[in-house]
């Protein structure tokens, strides 16, 4: 297993950049652009998926990681859940929406796998060598 050094090496970071990625391709080819507000919720809601993900690993200890993980768990969850808002509104079709669906459980899961290894750890962080 290669050592995570910084952020950018955490597969969950990366899941969640490519659904950053994904919306942004939404926004700038569907009628998702249209709907200021729903574009505005899904695009900040996905970053906060990215973001919490870089701050939590940053704080250099777990239960701090943790609890941002937590938060980018649930973000995830949210940018699922305006997918489906997206989707009802007819702003995106069913494929775009499916495809999201399938990217916001992969990284919800692999982020509670992620929260899972670190309440087991022995480790807890280089703060507290």
């Amino acid at each position: 297993m290669a050592k995570i050094q910084k952020f950018e090496d955490l597969e969950i970071w990366r899941l969640a950049r490519e659904i950053c990625k994904q919306i942004d391709t939404l926004i700038q080819n569907s009628d998702l652009k249209t709907n200021y507000a729903l574009r505005n919720q899904i695009d900040r809601s996905s970053g906060s998926i990215m973001d919490n993900i870089a701050e939590g690993f940053e704080r250099n200890g777990n239960r701090e990681f943790i609890n941002f993980l937590s938060i980018a768990k649930g973000s995830a969850g949210e940018v699922k859940s305006q997918s489906y808002r997206a989707f009802d509104k007819k702003l995106i079709n069913e494929e775009q929406h499916l495809k999201l669906n399938e990217m916001t459980e992969l990284v919800k899961n692999k982020i509670g796998a992620m929260m899972n290894y670190l309440n087991n750890c022995e480790i807890k962080g280089l703060k507290f060598k």
